[in-house]
């Protein structure tokens, strides 16, 4: 008798998931392959802000897959300057200047800050910054996608080690500090690109005031302020943006994640037309840039947007998430908390265990979160999230930090 051998892992192992297979999805709960159901806490890293399966999203999807899915940028199709138009106005109080915001929409978040960071360099070498010397100063801990010249000023290990040779022209700063940013700038500088909150980094907050100095420092410069709100931004903080919790305005702002709604990949750069005109036909493009589907999708996530609810319910749910968290700090089952809104960065005691471990044990008890470096984990529920379902979640975690890790 001959045994079959087995066969082989065709997949590429950039990920290592927890262990579960996910079937379908409803809201904040999805279903595994067994028929078990989990509360998901990451809600796709923020592409699903919404839920999964949102009724207007998927409604949207299925109309527009029964019309047209495609033109290429070669042609316009119905939906393209609605999409605009609609970002355009709604993001408006989060961009510097008195004109209507200009989309360049896109696909990715990464693609969406490569956009930014060549739009940037165009526009400064077209007031004189000799070519090739327009450097960008960024923050460590930072985490803005995983192409080569974004890894090229990640400070982190698993990120960069072994990509090089490396996109010269960034300089990192501690994200933060307000005077080492300022000491970077020189006149070679076109733009600060920063996270207004460090996602990956385990939802690490800036020093009170430190937005409004950086918007200071690149006024009194004559450069750009970039603000990555792709995981931070569409409403998971309280506020549309989350530079809107200083009151501070970017001149470009780079979208993603949830703005396709978790259907489909959808970005955006959006900001100051003076800086996205630089760009001219041919020297920037996505095939699938602003296609009809992802306009669709994005047209129903900004009207879900534009009535506030689903930021009122960050800021109403994220006080009660942030009250509950500090008192496991409190009580010592967690080292340290914090966040804004539906979005929170837990760390766990080491001896306790690792963030991974933390994360295995709730995946145990029906609960989905990603651990993010050493001892931490990050919590961002679908806004959508009952009350009651994100009190349950909040119970399995504390039951969870009451019982050893071994």
């Amino acid at each position: 008798m001959t045994t079959a051998a087995a066969s082989p892992d065709t997949l590429a192992h950039n990920y290592h998931p927890l262990p579960v297979t996910l079937t379908s999805g409803e809201g904040a709960w999805v279903r595994d392959v067994d028929g078990r159901t989990y509360l998901d806490l990451l809600a796709g890293y923020s592409a699903l802000n919404f839920g999964h399966r949102h009724p207007a999203l998927t409604a949207s999807a299925h109309r527009q897959l029964d019309r047209l899915t495609l033109s290429s940028r070669a042609f316009d199709h119905d939906l393209l300057r609605p999409f605009s138009d609609a970002l355009s106005e709604l993001a408006r109080p989060a961009v510097a200047g008195s004109e209507a915001p200009m989309v360049l929409p896109m696909n990715t978040g990464a693609e969406a800050v490569e956009t930014a960071i060549k739009t940037a360099r165009k526009w400064g070498h077209q007031r004189g910054i000799p070519a090739d010397q327009g450097t960008i100063v960024v923050a460590a801990g930072n985490f803005h996608g995983r192409t080569t010249t974004i890894v090229s000023f990640s400070t982190d290990p698993e990120a960069r080690d072994g990509f090089g040779p490396f996109t010269p022209g960034f300089r990192v700063v501690p994200f933060g500090d307000a005077e080492a940013l300022r000491a970077a700038v020189d006149d070679t500088t076109v733009a600060v690109l920063l996270e207004p909150i460090q996602g990956e980094q385990g939802v690490v907050m800036p020093p009170e005031g430190y937005w409004p100095q950086v918007r200071e420092i690149c006024d009194a410069t004559g450069t750009l302020l970039i603000a990555d709100e792709v995981q931070s931004g569409l409403g998971r903080t309280g506020t549309t943006f989350a530079l809107e919790l200083w009151d501070v305005r970017a001149d470009l702002i780079t979208l993603g994640k949830a703005l396709g709604g978790g259907v489909l990949p959808v970005s955006a750069v959006v900001g100051r037309p003076d800086v996205l005109g630089v760009l001219t036909p041919g020297s920037h493009g996505s095939t699938f840039g602003g296609n009809p589907l992802a306009c669709a999708v994005g047209l129903a996530v900004i009207e879900l947007l534009s009535t506030g609810e689903p930021q009122r319910r960050a800021r109403m749910l994220g006080e009660h998430l942030h009250g509950r968290l500090l008192t496991l700090v409190q009580g010592g089952l967690l080292t340290a908390s914090r966040g804004v809104g539906l979005w929170a960065g837990l760390d766990v005691d080491p001896a306790w265990g690792t963030g991974r471990r933390l994360c295995e044990r709730l995946l145990d008890v029906g609960v989905l979160a990603k651990d993010t470096h050493g001892s931490t984990i990050r919590l961002a529920p679908p806004l959508v999230i009952d009350a009651e379902d994100l009190d349950l979640a909040l119970d399995r975690l504390t039951q969870v930090l009451r019982e050893p890790s071994a």
